[in-house]
C-alpha cells in the first residue's frame, strides 16, 4: 500500500507538466499571471528545502552528511544545467520566450523537465519514509514548479508543427516518470542507513535550490518585477505555516 501512496503523489506532482502542457497548448496566461505562479512556488519551494529537506535531512544523518549531499546535489545540477542549456533547455522554466523555445530545442526542454524531475520527484517519496505522510509544502511548490515548464515547451512544440498526439504523449511519459522517480526514492532507501538517507535528501534541496535559482526566480523577476519579492515572501510564509501546522 505504501508503494501505491508513493507513486500516487508522484504521479500528482508529474501531472502539473500535464496542466502546463494545455495551457500552453490551448490558451497561454499571461506572461505576469505565470510569473506570479514562478514566484510563489520559488518561496513555496525554498521554504520546504530549509524546514523540510534540509531539517530532515540533519536530522536523520548529521551535518556532515546533509552538507556533503546539498554540495553534490548544487554541482550537479549546475553542471548538468549547463549541458542542457547547450542543447536549448536553458529557458525550460520560463514562459516568455516561447517562440524561441520552438526553433532552439522544444524537445530539450522536455529533457530538461526530466531532469529537474529526478530529485523532484524521489523528495516525494524520501518524504513518506517516516511514515507521517507527503510533505504538503513539497508537493504544492513542485506542482506550481512544473506548469510553466511543461507550458514553454508545448506551446514550441506546437509552433515547430509537432501532433498533439505526440506532445501529450511526451508529457504523460515524463508525468509517469515522475512517479516511478517518487516510487523509487521510497523503494530505495526504505531500509537504508540513516547517512545516506539524509545524503540523498540534501543532494534533492541543493539541485532544487539550484534550478530556484537558475531558472524560477530569473523568470519570476523579469515578468513580475518589483512584485516579485513580495509574491515570493508570500509563498515562503504560506509554505512555513503548512510545514508546522502539518508536518
Amino acid at each position: 500500500m505504501d508503494f501505491v501512496i508513493a507513486l500516487g503523489w508522484g504521479l500528482f506532482g508529474g501531472s502539473s507538466l500535464l496542466v502546463g502542457a494545455a495551457l500552453g497548448w490551448l490558451a497561454r496566461p499571461s506572461a505576469r499571471v505565470t510569473a506570479a505562479v514562478m514566484a510563489f512556488g520559488s518561496g513555496v519551494l525554498v521554504s520546504a528545502i530549509a524546514f523540510d529537506l534540509m531539517d530532515e535531512a540533519l536530522a536523520t544523518g548529521g551535518m556532515a552528511a546533509a552538507a556533503a549531499g546539498f554540495a553534490a546535489g548544487a554541482i550537479g545540477f549546475t553542471l548538468g544545467a549547463l549541458v542542457l542549456a547547450r542543447a536549448g533547455a536553458h529557458g525550460r522554466k520560463r514562459s516568455s520566450d516561447q517562440k524561441s523555445a520552438a526553433a532552439q530545442a522544444a524537445l530539450a526542454i522536455a529533457l530538461g523537465s526530466v531532469f529537474d524531475g529526478i530529485p523532484e520527484s524521489i523528495v516525494i517519496g524520501l518524504s513518506l519514509l517516516d511514515g507521517e505522510g507527503v510533505s504538503l509544502p513539497i508537493i504544492a511548490a513542485i506542482f506550481l514548479s512544473n506548469v510553466p515548464e511543461g507550458m514553454s515547451s508545448a506551446a514550441g512544440m506546437k509552433a515547430s508543427g509537432l501532433s498533439k498526439r505526440y506532445v501529450f504523449g511526451l508529457w504523460s511519459g515524463i508525468a509517469v516518470l515522475c512517479g516511478l522517480g517518487s516510487l523509487a526514492g521510497f523503494g530505495l532507501f526504505r531500509d537504508a542507513a540513516p547517512e545516506y538517507i539524509a545524503v540523498t535528501q540534501g543532494v534533492a534541496a541543493g539541485a532544487m535550490l539550484a534550478m530556484i535559482a537558475d531558472t524560477m526566480i530569473p523568470e519570476a523577476f523579469d515578468e513580475a518585477h518589483d512584485a516579485a519579492g513580495l509574491i515570493t515572501a508570500a509563498g515562503f510564509l504560506v509554505a512555513f505555516v503548512l510545514s508546522h501546522l502539518f508536518g
